[in-house]
Order: structure tokens, then C-alpha cells, then sequence
């Protein structure tokens, strides 16, 4: 959530050469187009779904957010390309948050087009859709992490909001481990990256030297850090791990889920990798100077470009920085760095 890369909301996208989240289908590479989609009631603005012609269709990597004002953009923008839903014959979805899944499946139960998502992803569908204990996961952590203002404005909200089960459909096909897909006249490896989520999926065409990252690899700011109903262990370990082997592959142009096209993954990764052992630092900090729960952790640290303070945020925003901070204190203590004790159903956090 903190990050000091040129800000979102201004970033031109060179493919375009225009606003970033400006709609339309822009070409990126030859038979691949960039396609945003809106976002409303979020500060991201727009999702990048990415088609790719074959013969037989096109191939959607991720799909936007199921909601009218969606649908509307992209059916414009396939027009643009000469094409519509109905020449959609497969979604290759990067994780199971709303704003990449949800239209991929409403869109499937209109013309059959075939959906794949990580296998990992399937304790948070099952979850979404009251699969899981019984009451909303998120409350219970947050007061763990000593949030408990936080927990009662979440139960306030899950309390009136019902999602709308026929979106959280399992999918046509799991992603299992790292394989390699034929996707027309491509090769695309699709390889897991755990830590935005934990069936979080990249997909890359080395022969083009492409880099679908989904929210893996995002060019001017970070994604949210265990902040899932079925949560993982070590969210951030495994971010920084699944970062790691980036690493490992070519330089690759970088098309992420959100914001503007960038030329180096690498390079990106190397920021994202430095901004995290930052924030680890900070949070070692706040503890040895007297912080104990994840909340009051996350009160001590500076959050977003602007550097705000905890109580300068909305409450889906505070949420997401305390389990974020959560994340961080939990990856010192597998490090041996903090210890922690259990101080009336907190988490306590002390100097290792």
C-alpha cells in the first residue's frame, strides 16, 4: 500500500499514449490487445484485461468485474477489434478477486467460453460462498490483530452486503503447479505466484517476451498482502518468494492487471523486493519502540505516496494495512526476529 513510484492516477501507458485507464482495445504486440475496464467504487480505476486473437477466437487473460458499466466497455472496445463476447472461447483468469474473476464467469453462462483459474484459489471461493466457519473470517483477525474498531465496522458491513452467489462459480478447469498452455499459435507458461493470493497465477510468453502479471507485478504500486478469506501462513514470505522466481525468468515486458505498460519485470521486481524489507525494517521498529498488535503496528507506519497515518484512512483501507502489517510481523517472526504471545485473544509482538 505504500510505494514511491510516479502515482497511478497519472500514469500514461505507452501503448496508448494516453491515460492508462483510458477504454479502449490498444495493441501491445502483434494479435494482443490491451483492454481496460472500469472499476467503480475503487481507487484503482480500471482493470487491464488482455486479448489475444487465435484462429478459433480469442483468449481473455482475466475478465473485469461483473457489473454493467463493464460489460458496456468491453463490448465497445471488442468492437473496436472487430470482435464480441460471442468470440471469447477461453478465460485464463490470474486469481479470484471480483475485478479479474466475476465477469468471466457471467460471461460463460452466455456463449460456454471455457474459464481456468489456480487451483489454490478454490478455499476462497469456497468461503465466498459460505463453504468455510460460518461467519465472516475477516472480523476474527482483525481483532486477533487488535483491531477491534475495525471488526465492528466490517460485521456492520458483511451484515447488509450478500454476494451474489452465481458469481463465485467454480471454474471450468484448475491450474495445478506450473504448466505450459497452448493458447493459438502461443506457448504461454502459466506459473504460480502465491501471495496476493494463493492461487495467484502469471502467464508468460517468453517467445515474445511478454509478462501477463496479472497483480503480481504491478508498476506503480504494491498489491495487498494477506489480505484473503482462506489465509495463507506466510502471505508475504510467499509473495517475496513467487517475486524471486521472476527473477529467474528472461527480462520481460511487463502487462499488468493494473496501470501502464512497463518495459523491465525485472527491474520492477527489484523495487518491489527492496520496498518490502523496508517496510520489514520499519515494523522491527515499531515493535522494539513498544508497539505490540498488528493495529498498533500499522498506527506507527506511514501508508500510501502520501505517507497517511492509520486514522487517515477509510476502513477498507485500514483493514487492508492491518492485515498487510500482519503479514510483515509474521514473516519477522519466521525470520526469528519477533516473538509473540497471545494477550487476551491479541497478538502480541515483541522484540526477538
Amino acid at each position: 500500500m505504500n510505494d514511491q513510484r510516479p502515482d497511478t492516477a497519472h500514469a500514461v501507458s505507452p501503448d496508448s499514449g494516453v491515460h492508462w485507464a483510458e477504454p479502449g482495445a490498444w495493441p501491445v504486440a502483434a494479435g494482443i490487445h490491451r483492454i481496460p475496464l472500469p472499476l467503480p467504487m475503487d481507487g484503482l480505476k480500471a482493470v487491464n484485461v488482455y486479448a489475444l486473437e487465435t484462429d478459433d477466437g480469442l483468449a481473455l487473460i482475466d475478465a473485469g468485474w461483473a457489473v454493467d458499466v463493464s460489460r458496456a466497455v468491453l463490448d465497445k472496445s471488442l468492437a473496436e477489434i472487430g470482435a464480441g463476447v460471442g468470440d471469447i472461447r477461453r478465460f485464463l483468469v490470474t486469481h479470484v478477486h471480483r475485478d479479474h474473476y466475476t465477469q468471466a464467469v457471467t460471461i460463460r453462462s452466455e456463449v460456454g467460453a471455457h474459464v481456468s483459474l489456480g487451483l489454490e484459489e478454490r478455499p476462497n471461493l469456497e468461503m465466498i460462498r459460505g463453504g468455510g466457519s460460518g461467519s465472516d473470517p475477516f472480523a476474527g483477525l482483525f481483532r486477533a490483530g487488535g483491531a477491534e474498531r475495525i471488526a465492528l465496522e466490517w460485521e456492520r458491513f458483511a451484515d447488509v452486503e450478500t454476494p451474489d452467489l452465481a458469481l463465485w462459480a467454480d471454474p471450468d478447469s484448475w491450474l495445478e503447479g506450473d504448466t505450459t498452455l497452448t493458447v493459438g499459435a502461443r506457448n504461454l507458461d502459466a506459473i504460480h505466484t502465491p501471495g496476493h493470493t494463493q492461487g495467484h497465477y502469471v502467464f508468460a510468453d517468453t517467445a515474445e517476451g511478454l509478462l501477463f502479471s496479472g497483480d503480481h507485478v504491478l508498476p506503480t504500486i504494491t498489491p495487498s498482502i494477506g489480505f484473503e478469506p482462506a489465509l495463507a501462513e506466510q502471505p508475504l514470505g510467499d509473495f517475496m518468494a513467487s517475486l524471486a522466481r521472476m527473477r529467474d525468468l528472461p527480462d520481460l515486458r511487463l502487462l499488468p492487471a493494473h496501470g501502464p505498460v512497463a518495459d523491465s519485470t525485472h527491474a520492477r521486481v527489484d523495487e518491489l523486493l527492496d520496498h518490502h524489507e523496508e517496510r520489514l525494517a520499519l515494523s522491527l521498529a515499531a515493535v522494539d519502540g513498544g508497539a505490540r498488535s498488528a493495529y498498533e503496528v500499522a498506527g506507527e507506519l506511514p501508508w500510501t505516496r502520501h505517507e497517511r497515518r492509520l486514522p487517515e484512512l477509510d476502513v477498507f483501507n485500514a483493514a487492508m494495512a492491518t492485515m498487510e502489517t500482519r503479514a510483515h510481523l509474521e514473516l519477522l517472526r519466521a525470520r526469528g526476529q519477533v516473538a509473540t504471545n497471545d494477550v487476551d485473544g491479541v497478538v502480541h509482538y515483541v522484540s526477538a
